[in-house]
This record gives C-alpha cells, structure tokens and sequence, in this order.
C-alpha cells in the first residue's frame, strides 16, 4: 500500500470501484454470515444520540451491505433508506429489512438535497479513494438536513492507501480523517476506537460522529 495520495483519472476511479463491488457481490453470503452478529451497539447509540430532531429519523445507511443496520433502524421505528453499490447487498438488505435500498455506487450517487436526519456510514467511507474523498462527503453534507449528523466507522491505519484482500480501502489515521471531514463542512461531534474496552494496538476501528455545520 501507499502513503501518498495517488493521482487516478476518472476512468482509473470508476474500475477501482467497480472492482471493490464485484469484490463484495463474489463473496456477499460469506460476509453477511461473518457481520450479521457483530455488536456495534456502541455506533448505533452514538449515532442516534446526536440526532437533534423528533424521531422517527430519516436516515440513510451508506453502504448498507446486506441490511443488519437498516433492520435494527427500522424495528426503533425510523425511516431508514439503505445504499449499496452491490447488487447481491441490495436484494439481501431489502429481503432482511423491508426497507427501500438504492442500488448506487458510492462514487456515482444521486441523493435529494436536505433529506436525512442522519448518516450511518459503518465501514464504508473508506472504500472511497481520497482522490474522490472531498466530492463525496460534499455530498453527503448536501444531502443532510440542517445541522445533520454523520456517523462514521472505517478501519484505521497510518494514511496508507491502496488494494486490500480484492477491494480498495485507505486507512487514515485521526488526524487526516478530521481534515477532510471538517474541510467538508462538518463539525466533530465525538471520536473513538473499537472494539471497546480492549488496549489501542487492538482496537483497528476509528469510530466518529460530525454535525453539518
């Protein structure tokens, strides 16, 4: 992997994503038995905790893979919308939740503007090149409602990027991630790092949570 940010071109872009999708459409039964019990109880209350509207929310789970998340929304009674680049995530995340999912790439969506409470972006955002990073958390910010809230969990690292097990992921360290964040227009709301309870070196996952400014 490298540590510098890599100059791809736009079609360069599109293969990058199109390869980290098939990636997740070859192997969607395997991860959804590997992630469908994983406890990340901790994101789902720092997410909605911060949410300053009346539910039931409207939120959108960006990446929602095969629908875990957008089920649990949906049983506390809020308005979830999934997106997945993935087709297999698509059909699975709908069957299992009952909620509507876009069939999008993270790097060609097409969201309304001012729609959604909140963001639930649980090991999604870093498939994104940082190429393209900036552009799609304009986005994101976009498509929030006033004073919005953006949860993020990614796997950390120190700023490498690159191809990972078949799928392109960077792994930004804090520091870097609050640039882009903030230079998106948000403003950081908490931080930290999973599992919980466990010493630094074992916790791989930077948790965050950011209000639209």
């Amino acid at each position: 992997m490298c540590r510098t940010r890599i100059p791809y071109d736009l079609e360069q872009v599109r293969s990058l994503g199109e390869t980290t999708i098939a990636y997740y459409d070859r192997f969607a039964r395997a991860f959804w038995d590997g992630t469908r019990h994983h406890d990340v109880s901790q994101n789902y209350a720092a997410f909605l905790n911060a949410v300053e509207s009346d539910p039931p929310y409207s939120i959108l789970d960006l990446g929602c893979g095969p629908g875990r998340d957008l089920s649990h929304f949906r049983s506390l009674g809020h308005e979830a919308l999934g997106l997945d680049g993935s087709q297999q995530f698509v059909a699975m995340a709908q069957a299992y939740s009952g909620c509507e999912v876009l069939h999008q790439d993270l790097l060609a969506m097409r969201l309304p503007d001012s729609r959604f409470d909140g963001i639930f972006a649980n090991a999604s955002l870093f498939h994104v090149p940082s190429r393209e990073l900036p552009r799609v958390l304009l986005e994101l910010r976009k498509t929030l409602k006033p004073r919005g809230v953006l949860f993020s969990s990614n796997p950390r690292g120190n700023n490498e990027e690159g191809w990972s097990d078949g799928r392109y992921a960077c792994f930004f360290d804090l520091d870097t991630w609050r640039d882009y964040v903030t230079a998106a227009g948000f403003v950081e709301l908490d931080h930290y790092y999973r599992p919980p309870g466990l010493p630094r070196e074992r916790q791989p996952w930077l948790a965050t949570v950011w209000r639209k400014a």
